[in-house]
């Protein structure tokens, strides 16, 4: 990235080298860091980029607003009523080795 430049990562922490980062920073050639993922979460207290005055982090919730909440509710409501007529919604099971336990 170009020296002054902000790295923003909204993804996932395993796209940034924390290691990298902290040294880009740390050294100037970045500006600035906004962090709403990282590698590890929750992020152990002794990660050197939580000390840093030029990296903002917040947890993991740049994906909910709104109208996000109202979908997930709506959601996980629909998945109960289902589940209580005897189907499975496959698109909101997170582990699918609970399905194969099931032999779903």
């Amino acid at each position: 990235m170009r020296p002054g430049s902000i790295l923003i990562n909204t993804a996932r922490g395993a796209v940034v080298d924390e290691a990298d980062l902290y040294d880009f920073l740390a050294r100037g050639h970045l500006s600035g860091a906004g962090l709403d993922v990282l590698e590890l979460e929750p992020p152990d207290p002794a990660n050197p980029l939580l000390g840093l005055d030029n990296v903002v982090i917040s947890p993991h919730i740049a994906g909910i607003d709104t109208q996000a909440m109202a979908d997930m509710a709506e959601m996980a409501a629909q998945a109960i009523v289902d589940h209580r007529a005897g189907s499975i919604r496959r698109e909101c099971v997170v582990n699918p080795a609970v399905l194969e336990a099931r032999g779903a």
